[in-house]
Formats: C-alpha cells, structure tokens, sequence
C-alpha cells in the first residue's frame, strides 16, 4: 500500500508539469554511446512515447557518429578529424546518408512505433527532409578558412511539416544532415541541427541527452551537479575556469539558443533510466537546466 502512495504521490507531482507543458514543443538531441545502448535508448524512447501521450509536442534530433565511424572502418575510409568535426569527402558522405539518414533514422521510428508510439522518419529516400542549410568553412588560427567537404548547417527549418506532424500526435525523427538550393547534401553536427530545429519551432525546452549527467562544480564528481543556472551565471562558471575544455562550446551553445527564443536548455544523462521523464515532470530533475534568469525557472 505503501508503494501504491508513492506511485500515486509522484502521478500528482507530475500533473502539474504535464498541465504546464501540454501543447509545448521540446526538441530532444540523441547522439553518441546511447544510440549504442540498445536498452537505454528503448527507455529514452518510451519517455518520448508518454511526452506525447500526454500532450507535450516532442521532436527527435539524432546525429549517429559511431555508426558511420563502424561503416567507414568496413569501407576502409581513414577517418579525419578538424575542429571536433568530421572531415567528410564523397565517400564519407554517401555512407553518412545510408547510416544516419537511412538506418539510424528509420531504426528509430520503428522502435517508436514498435514500443506503441507513432512517430515519423524525415529523411531525402522519403523525400521528407526538413533541414535545409549551405556549406560550412570553419576559421583557422591564422584567419583563413577550413574547408571541411561536405559539412554543412542548416540555415532554414521547414517548419510546417515538422509541427504538421507533431500535431499529427506523431513524433518527428530527424536525422541531423541538410541540403543546399543545388540539391547538394551536407553532413551537419547534431547539437547545431537541434539548436536550428529548436530556435525555428521556438521550442519550450531544447534537451541534449549525454553521457554525463549535467554541468558540474568538479567534473570529476558527479555529486557536484548544478541543477540549475542562468545565463549570467554559467558565463562566470565559464571564466572561473569551473566550465572547462570540451564542456565550454556546447555551454556556449546553450546560451546562444536561450538568446534565440528557447525558453529552457537541459544536459541530462541519457544513460539514466527515464531520465527524461524525471528532468521534466519533477520538481528537482537530474539533470542541469540553463535559462535565460531565475524567472523562468520559477515556471517550470
């Protein structure tokens, strides 16, 4: 009986956080180890299932490095590395589209709808893309520019089909690739392409699933999470050197798309189960939620 109480203890909890977000949009980034780890992933999806089951508006963005790092080693490709970015030749891209936009993105809403959701894939075989962007040349240390093949990012977002399907009462399952105005495909790195989909749907909440359980006092320590921070505050953890090395870029990210019209951008471990369920629907999280002040964070 006892656990019957908490059951429904955690159900009244959660309702008003359901009633604040019903009808908001969240983009949810999926990358990395956890499209390898075939039981979180099928936690993290059933997540997504009950968001929209109970009215929030959630939309898949999925990059797939290590799938397309497994096809390379197959096709004998030498991966190449600028900037944190994939060098990405013709080669390189024809199996970038085949894993990402053609298997990891059908593989996931397959699973949606295998797990009793309804989701949709938007990729170029189903002539569905909804990213659209150009060519990206990165700056180098003496002020020219790096030519990284066909990487690109995206510029525009069509956003009538994406919330079409969301209202649709479907899941959007987007594979982080865009196209040009020749019809030229580019591989796109998957925090950009969410931030893209996330500030062109001005999206409630922006979630990028990790392997790390959010923003930390001691990076070491897992303990030592932030729950919470603004703006002014993550920049002081930046300068204080408590941010550091690789976390520093997707921080600045963060706050760039909080400037942009995202209302909430959360860092959650992925690897939890039904860590996203906990980030949204409870009072404290487990994660780290960064916003633009502290008022925000009084709503939700």
């Amino acid at each position: 009986m006892l656990d019957a109480i908490a059951k429904a203890d955690t159900l009244l909890e959660a309702m008003g956080w359901i009633r604040s977000f019903r009808g908001k949009t969240t983009v949810i980034k999926l990358g990395g180890s956890l499209l390898e780890d075939e039981e979180s992933l099928q936690h993290l999806l059933l997540d997504v299932i009950f968001m929209e089951t109970v009215g929030m508006k959630p939309v898949i963005v999925h990059g797939g490095g290590s799938g397309i790092s497994r096809a390379m080693e197959q096709a004998q490709l030498e991966p190449k590395w600028v900037q944190g970015r994939r060098v990405t030749d013709e080669a390189t891209l024809t199996l970038v589209e085949r894993v990402l936009a053609g298997e990891i993105n059908r593989y996931l809403t397959e699973e949606i709808e295998r797990l009793g959701g309804r989701a949709m894939n938007l990729n170029f075989a189903d002539n569905s893309n909804v990213l659209f962007g150009e060519k990206l040349l990165l700056p180098d240390e003496s002020g020219g520019e790096v030519d990284l093949g066909y990487v690109g990012h995206v510029t525009r977002v069509d956003r009538a089909v994406v919330e079409n399907i969301a209202h649709a009462n479907q899941v959007p399952v987007i594979p982080s690739m865009c196209i040009d105005d020749m019809g030229q495909k580019y591989n796109v790195n998957a925090d950009t392409a969410a931030m893209a989909v996330a500030e062109s749907l001005g999206a409630e909440k922006l979630v990028f699933l990790s392997d790390v359980n959010g923003v930390r006092r001691d990076k070491n320590d897992a303990d030592t999470i932030i729950h919470s921070l603004t703006s002014e505050e993550a920049r002081q953890l930046i300068a204080d050197q408590t941010i550091d090395t690789g976390m520093i870029p997707k921080i600045e990210a963060c706050l760039s798309t909080l400037s942009r019209g995202v209302r909430k951008v959360h860092i959650i471990d992925g690897r939890l189960r039904h860590s996203l369920l906990l980030e949204i629907y409870t009072t404290s999280g487990v994660g780290t939620e960064i916003v633009q002040n502290r008022s925000a964070v009084a709503v939700g």
